[in-house]
Parts: C-alpha cells; sequence; structure tokens
C-alpha cells in the first residue's frame, strides 16, 4: 500500500520554470539550504518520465518555506530562473473552482503520484490530487479528488477521462460536489466568469505557462483499455 499523503499547504513552495535536466534530488539538494525538507516532487509524463517543468517542495515549517521564496525565487538553473512562490499563495490566487471528482478507481491505483503523472497533461493542477483514504486502514475508498488551474484544463480532463479504463476499471470523471451546497457541482456559470476576470488579471508568464500545459493535451491520445 502506498504512503498517505498528508502535505502542509502552508510549508509547501510551488516551483516553476524548470529545465528538463532539474531532478528531485537537485532541488533537495538546493532546498536543504533554506531548512530541513520533508518532501519534493517532479511531475513527470507517464510515458517518457520527463519532468514537466515545475514541482513541489514541502519544508517541515511554514517559516523555512518563507525563507526559501525569498532566497531561491529566480535563482537560475541550467540558465532558468526558478519561480517560487507560496503553494497555498498559488492556491488562493488560482482556485476558481475547477474541482473534479474521480469514481470507480481500481484498488491498484493507490498512489497520488500516479494521479498526477496521468491527470497533469492536462493542465496546471493548484494542488496534488487526493485519494480519498479510509481513515484507520489507509487504503483507498474507490475515489479521488483532481484540482486545476484553469477550467479549460478541468473540461480537457473529463472529454479525455470520462468512462475511459484506468488500471482495470472505467473512471467517472465529473465536476466535484461543492461543499454545503446541496448538490451543486463546481464548474458554473458564475464560477467561469469569475475565473475568467481573474485569468486578465493573472501575471503573463503565469497565463503563458498554463496556455502550454493546457496545449499539451491537444496532442494527448488517451491510450487503449488493455494499455493501462
Amino acid at each position: 500500500m502506498a504512503q498517505k499523503f498528508e502535505r502542509n499547504q502552508e510549508a509547501t513552495v510551488y516551483i516553476g520554470n524548470l529545465d528538463d535536466r532539474v531532478t528531485d534530488e537537485l532541488i533537495w539538494e538546493l532546498m536543504v539550504q533554506a531548512g530541513p525538507v520533508a518532501n519534493v516532487h517532479l511531475p513527470k509524463d507517464r510515458v517518457t518520465q520527463s519532468t514537466q517543468g515545475y514541482g513541489f517542495c514541502e519544508f517541515q515549517s511554514a517559516e523555512d518555506a518563507d525563507y526559501a521564496v525569498k532566497i531561491m525565487n529566480m535563482v537560475k538553473l541550467f540558465g532558468k530562473p526558478m519561480r517560487i512562490n507560496k503553494s497555498s499563495t498559488d492556491k488562493r490566487m488560482q482556485d476558481v473552482g475547477a474541482k473534479l471528482f474521480i469514481g470507480n478507481l481500481d484498488p491498484q491505483v493507490d498512489d497520488e503520484k500516479l494521479l498526477h503523472d496521468t491527470f497533469g497533461v492536462f493542465g496546471q493542477m493548484v494542488q496534488p490530487p487526493k485519494i480519498a483514504r479510509d481513515s484507520v486502514s489507509g487504503n483507498s475508498k474507490g475515489f479521488a479528488f483532481v484540482s486545476y488551474a484553469t477550467f479549460e484544463a478541468a473540461d480537457a480532463a473529463i472529454e479525455a477521462m470520462n468512462g475511459q479504463y484506468f488500471a482495470n476499471k472505467p473512471v467517472a470523471v465529473n465536476f466535484a460536489f461543492k461543499k454545503d451546497a446541496r448538490g451543486e457541482r463546481h464548474g458554473s456559470a458564475a464560477e467561469r466568469l469569475l475565473a475568467a476576470q481573474a485569468q486578465k488579471n493573472m501575471p503573463g508568464e503565469q497565463q503563458q505557462q498554463q496556455q502550454q500545459q493546457y496545449q499539451q493535451y491537444q496532442q494527448y491520445q488517451p491510450p487503449p483499455p488493455q494499455q493501462w
């Protein structure tokens, strides 16, 4: 069984604009200069296993994460300046409500990284995927959640993955229900309107990055069921 992930968002930094040659080990060695590191995760393409130009580093304290932002932002690796900011800050700016529910998960899908590698092809996520787990055993309850930075990415994931076989079962992918909203799902016209307005106010570099990640979907073809 995979380890249960309970990341501290306040102690996690988002690292963007990474060169393809950057590895988890290199990020760890660099970030440990700001404070003790708990975890490093660079999402990888599930076919080529190459990094996707961004990742996350979790420190043991929020103070160390803040310090890392101050001293590491725009530091160059392989000639490219890293863009580093607090993951929780990114969430406040980018969490537009593009949250998906992934149901009918096969018990074999017990690793958040597998979800990240699969669904990350459609666009930037505002936080790592979360598999719902039994509080006692830690086993998957058969469903998970993925939150994207744009509704375009969420729509693309639904279009490509709903009904597709993931491991040995066809998954149901749809917008998640809102909390305390009496059956209303995310993805409403009102949410999309607010997201469009927020997109206009987004820094140019961030818009470009999200557009590039969304364009990956245009070239993505889901494999046939027997290849999952």
